[in-house]
């Protein structure tokens, strides 16, 4: 095969009209057939990599994941199976090598490094240094450790997350960093005990802070976090140590476009073609030692192809030689693998969700923030004349509960505000990092019925109005995954978002993402794990009440 076109070549940063043959799935030959651009042809380059994703967070396998990504451009990505690992373990892990071995796309996975990620919350499985060890010795397609997000572990010297780190090393393996508000000296002891990236910078201060420190700076724009806007001024100065990256994707984001939107952003912000793209499809090729291909001759013929430099359209996608994508329509087959799932919870009732009332004056309630995955701690004055306490929507004062759905515990419940949630409740079983089942609404009989909806899928996600109407999207593989077909998977998603929005008039941009990290501990300031309500400042429990 023989493709002529406009070949970007980024690292010399130059274009020149060209002669490309392909051969066996490699590139053959490039022969420049002039010095300049040739108008009016297309333009080839290296396909997208998103340098850090959870799979699961798309709601879909592996190879359906890989369906609706090549539409985009992408042709691999570093994939982080935490969120399966939390459920099921080692177990897990490799039914996403195993489905993901399915189709052509170029996954690298991860040896998840915190599971669980804290020990104030119940997971399904626990991942030791032994399981890291035989993880990189059973898969040698298993590119590095992902992302160290028990970075306290780190600066005090932690047995279990030094052995972790040290055994990375010894297969010298990439260690992926997770510290977010790290700075100055902290951030350099981190990045010495071995993280050599980091995607949870927040600030651009931060971010200079571990470039410093000897750490590429992963910009992050996923459905919840976004951190781009503030970030992207890395890129004229480190271009070389920068990476893009989406984290978690919902499938409706995915569905419109993956790391093709940054670079298109990047570029009508006037940022320089060659900067961009070097992160987008150079450097997290180079600092993984992926075998993607980059368009130089011998490798593999994994490429795109594109319209013009302004508006960056996908014309086709193309990984070891074969075209998977054409004109926005996927060519891959439709993959589908039998689910595996851990799930052990009986339905709940409205006892389960009562919170008692006491002397204080005031309640420590979660207060979220918008298209980020921190939260601040917002005191609200104890109005309740009751025994128990309640949701009031009008002050958008809402209820808030995690389930554990591994065995029977009592229900951790607290308050939330910014969700804008009225006459109704939504749930789900995506909550990062342990998995638990999280629910919030204007009722405790709602949140009953959004919480039983989930318990009998064992998984997925559900919202429901006062008025009986509801909706549920099945998770049948792990209770994190979908096993239908990604588009259709993104349709009932939409379909669902909607409903919170337009239905339950939640003020969210995106509900159900913003739902799933409000577990995540190890990001500040107050979340709600399956045991209680967590200072993720002080990295304690902390009491409900406020004196």
């Amino acid at each position: 095969m023989i493709i002529k076109a406009n070949f970007i070549d980024i690292l010399n940063k130059e274009i020149n009209f060209s002669e490309i043959e392909i051969f066996g799935g490699k590139i053959k030959s490039i022969f420049r057939i002039d010095e300049g651009e040739k108008i009016g042809e297309n333009y080839i380059l290296p396909g997208f990599v998103d340098a850090h994703v959870h799979v699961e967070s798309s709601l879909l396998s592996p190879a359906q994941f890989a369906r609706m990504a090549v539409v985009h451009g992408t042709v691999g990505t570093l994939s982080d199976p935490h969120e399966i690992a939390n459920v099921l373990g080692v177990k897990g892990v490799e039914w996403m090598l195993k489905d993901a071995a399915n189709v052509p796309f170029k996954f690298c996975f991860g040896a998840p490094s915190c599971v669980p990620a804290t020990i104030f919350e119940t997971a399904g499985a626990i991942i030791n240094p032994t399981d890291i060890q035989l993880l990189f010795e059973k898969y040698p397609e298993i590119g590095y450790l992902a992302e160290v997000m028990n970075y306290p572990g780190v600066l005090n010297n932690d047995p279990d997350m030094i052995a972790k780190i040290g055994i990375a090393k010894k297969f010298r393996k990439p260690i992926d960093g997770h510290a977010p508000g790290l700075r100055g000296e902290l951030a350099e002891k981190y990045a010495m005990a071995g993280p050599s990236t980091d995607h949870e910078c927040f600030t651009y201060g931060e971010a200079l802070d571990k470039l410093k420190a000897g750490m590429k700076i992963l910009i992050r724009e996923g459905s919840a976090a976004k951190n781009f806007d503030e970030l992207i001024p890395l890129l004229s100065i480190h271009y070389e140590n920068i990476m893009f990256c989406s984290d978690d994707k919902h499938p409706d984001s995915l569905l419109i476009g993956h790391i093709n939107g940054l670079v298109k952003r990047a570029l009508k912000l006037g940022y320089n073609l060659f900067d961009t793209l070097q992160a987008a499809c150079i450097n997290p090729v180079k600092h993984y030692n992926l075998p993607i291909g980059l368009l130089n001759i011998g490798d593999p013929a994994d490429f795109i192809l594109i319209d013009n430099q302004l508006d960056f359209n996908i014309l086709a996608t193309y990984i070891n030689g074969k075209i998977l994508a054409e004109n926005g329509q996927s060519l891959m087959n439709n993959i589908f693998t039998e689910p595996i799932n851990n799930f052990n919870c009986a339905e709940k009732s409205g006892d389960d969700f009562r919170i008692k009332n006491s002397n204080s004056k005031k309640i420590k309630v979660i207060e979220v923030v918008d298209g980020q995955l921190i939260t601040k701690i917002y005191l609200e004055k104890n109005k309740a004349e009751n025994e128990f306490i309640e949701s009031d929507q009008n002050s958008d004062f809402l209820k808030i509960a995690v389930i554990n759905r591994y065995h029977e515990a009592p229900v951790a419940i607290a308050f939330v505000r910014n969700f804008g949630i009225k006459n109704g409740a939504i749930a789900s079983s995506v909550a990062h990092d342990s998995h638990n089942i999280i629910v919030v609404g204007t009722s405790d009989e709602l949140m009953v019925i959004a919480a039983n909806f989930i318990i009998k899928e064992k998984g997925g996600l559900s919202a429901v109005d006062a008025l009986g109407n509801s909706l549920c999207l099945p998770l049948p593989i792990a209770g994190l995954m979908s096993n239908l077909d990604a588009y259709e998977v993104a349709k009932k998603y939409t379909e669902i978002d909607n409903f919170s929005k337009d239905v339950l008039k939640s003020t969210l941009k995106s509900p159900f993402m913003t739902l799933s990290f409000l577990a995540l501990l190890v990001i500040p300031s107050l979340k709600l794990s399956d045991k209680g309500l967590f200072d993720g400042n002080k990295f304690e429990f902390t009491s409900l009440f406020d004196n």
